[in-house]
């Protein structure tokens, strides 16, 4: 497993994939060296045959435009994977088509995942050409009206609600006629890189790009986050600064909101650890008044927070131990497999065994 950067992110690539598994990582561990601080885990997911791919990401309060900025990632390495798989003399099949990604995170970096599913609920734009364009816009505008509403406090005054639903639904429409020239963008350098190939034209056909987001699209959220500026700067700063209405975009409330309203999220799974405070009120919420996943579909493993990261040297693994739950700091690599990497490969492969029965009811139905 060797990962060489490809636009802004690292990628392994497996010689037989038989997918892609983007992840990204939590604040500091996911934006510095994930191949380091997570390599017991990815050495692990890329032995089960995935091409692996570490998205990093900026510490910012503007959740919607960092989480823009990792679904043009994808669109950005689609081509390049096939490219390169090429040159190498590796399979670049599993790259022709969207579904065969997949999605894992851990703590901060399960919220840009949660938001890029959340994202494919939107009313669909279509081109200023199409004669339902100016309806398609009010749709968008109606549907950010009634979450930013829904979700604001009483102490914020009209005019502030409305200078953020304006600023939100700029953003969101900016990024959505961004996606639809990336997602063109990607089929055209895609079918570019297999031109020469004998079955060219059959290969053509199933180049799939089926949402400029996630949807169908499994994802595995490790130890959740969804907290406001509150989390992230002490108080009474935070306050201060809360009060004067600055916060991240979108705040808690209205991530909660985005994630009900796209009513979409069946093919999620969640893995949660036994010790772990900070993740707590994020996964109770997933579980409790989201009501998702299902059983089958979500571990509570030991560990606390840190838990998923273990850097590898040699049959060992270092990890960021926790106390209350007897994580050792250095463990022998079967333990924390068995223990850790083991469950979450496994309910990885629930998800994808998931997916792959609602394509194949889809088949059925249609044929």
């Amino acid at each position: 497993m060797k990962f060489r950067p490809i636009s802004h992110s690292w990628v392994a690539l497996h010689p037989k994939p038989q997918g892609v598994i983007q992840f990204i990582g939590g604040a500091f561990f996911g934006t510095f060296w994930p191949m380091i601080f997570y390599r017991s885990l990815l050495q692990s997911l890329f032995n089960d045959g995935y091409t692996i791919v570490l998205l990093p990401f900026n510490f910012t309060f503007n959740h919607y435009a960092e989480s823009g900025f990792l679904i043009r990632e994808q669109y950005d390495i689609m081509p390049e994977l096939v490219r390169r798989a090429k040159f190498a003399g590796y399979d670049y099949q599993p790259y022709l088509s969207d579904q065969n990604f997949s999605w894992i995170g851990h703590s901060i970096g399960c919220k840009y995942i949660a938001l890029l599913e959340a994202f494919s609920a939107l009313p669909v734009i279509g081109k200023p050409s199409d004669p339902n364009y100016s309806n398609h816009l009010k749709e968008l505008r109606k549907f950010i009206d009634t979450l930013i509403r829904s979700t604001a406090k009483k102490r914020d005054s009209q005019v502030k609600i409305a200078r953020k639903i304006e600023t939100t639904f700029t953003e969101l429409l900016i990024l959505i006629n961004d996606l639809e020239i990336k997602r063109k963008e990607a089929k055209r350098l895609i079918e570019y890189y297999i031109k020469k190939e004998p079955n060219f034209k059959e290969l053509k056909g199933d180049i799939e790009i089926s949402s400029i987001f996630i949807k169908n699209q499994p994802s595995l959220l490790l130890a959740p986050v969804n907290t406001g500026l509150d989390s992230a700067i002490p108080q009474p700063l935070a306050s201060i600064f809360i009060n004067l209405g600055l916060n991240v975009k979108p705040t808690p409330e209205e991530t909660y909101a985005l994630i009900k309203n796209a009513n979409l999220f069946n093919l999620l799974g969640l893995t949660s650890f036994k010790t772990d405070k900070i993740a707590l009120s994020t996964c109770q919420w997933f579980e409790e008044d989201f009501k998702k996943p299902p059983t089958d579909f979500k571990e509570e493993l030991k560990g606390g927070h840190l838990r998923p990261l273990g850097i590898l040297f040699g049959n060992f693994v270092i990890n960021f131990p926790d106390l209350k739950d007897y994580i050792p700091l250095i463990e022998p690599i079967q333990k924390r497999n068995k223990e850790f990497e083991s469950p979450v490969s496994q309910l990885f492969q629930r998800l994808e065994d998931k997916q792959a029965n609602a394509q194949q009811e889809l088949t059925t139905r249609f044929s």
